[in-house]
Parts: structure tokens; sequence; C-alpha cells
């Protein structure tokens, strides 16, 4: 029973945690540079699945966390908070939508995608073989 209380105050402190931004201390910069504060926020969980899945129409809550194969709903508002917070994602009154940064921020990370649809690491080699597009 301790250990179900304790998991839940855990859990729960994870979730209130400060929105990384610019300026804040943040994992890996106590200065808050922003780089350090963008990594801080797109590495926690569900992040980047919540920008990708927000690339096209205006989901309300229930139909995001559907995408984002039933998250647990305290998480997606967490995350939904802080992206907010962040000016990355705004709530337009029929559903959630990418802001004008936030449409920024998913074209700089296509090309993220588009090297991942072409990476076939070699098996048997650790290495992984030569990232696409990689000079030979």
């Amino acid at each position: 029973m301790l250990t179900s209380v304790l998991r839940k105050r855990k859990r729960g402190a994870a979730l209130s945690r400060r929105t990384p931004l610019p300026g804040r201390s943040v994992r890996g910069s106590a200065t808050g540079r922003p780089i350090m504060a963008l990594l801080d926020l797109l590495g926690r969980r569900w992040t980047l699945r919540i920008l990708w899945e927000l690339r096209t129409g205006t989901p309300t809550f229930r139909q995001l966390q559907q995408r984002c194969d039933a998250v647990s709903s305290s998480v997606l508002s967490a995350r939904l908070r802080e992206l907010g917070e962040a000016g990355i994602v705004a709530h337009d009154g029929s559903g959630y939508a990418l802001t004008s940064a936030g449409r920024d921020l998913l074209a700089r990370l296509l090309p993220l995608h588009d090297w991942a649809e072409r990476w076939q690491p070699t098996v048997g080699n650790p290495a992984g073989g030569d990232p696409p597009g990689a000079a030979s």
C-alpha cells in the first residue's frame, strides 16, 4: 500500500515540473540556454508524438488522446499545458493546434522524419552504417 502511495506521489511530482523555457534553469543548463530548454521540453514523455499528431487538423482533447494511443489524460493535459506555456500549441475553441512558432518548429523537425524514413541500420554492424546522405 505504501509503495502505491509513493508511486502516485512520484508520478504527480514528475507531472508538476515547471515548463522548460529559455532563461529558466533546465536539465543540462543552469542558465536555461534556449537549445537546452527546447531539448528538455521535446524530451518529455509524449511531447514529440503530440506535436506530430497536431501537424494536421485541430483535434479535441479526446481525439488527440486517441491519436496518441490512449496516452493518459493527466500526461496529455500536462504536456498541452507545457506546450501552451512555451507558445507552441494553443486551444482555438474547437481543438488544439500548433501556433506559428509550433508550425515553424515542426518544419524544422521534418528533415529528421525524412532522415529516419531512409535510415536502415546495417545488421551486424554495431555502428549502424553510414546515415543517409553521409559522405563516403
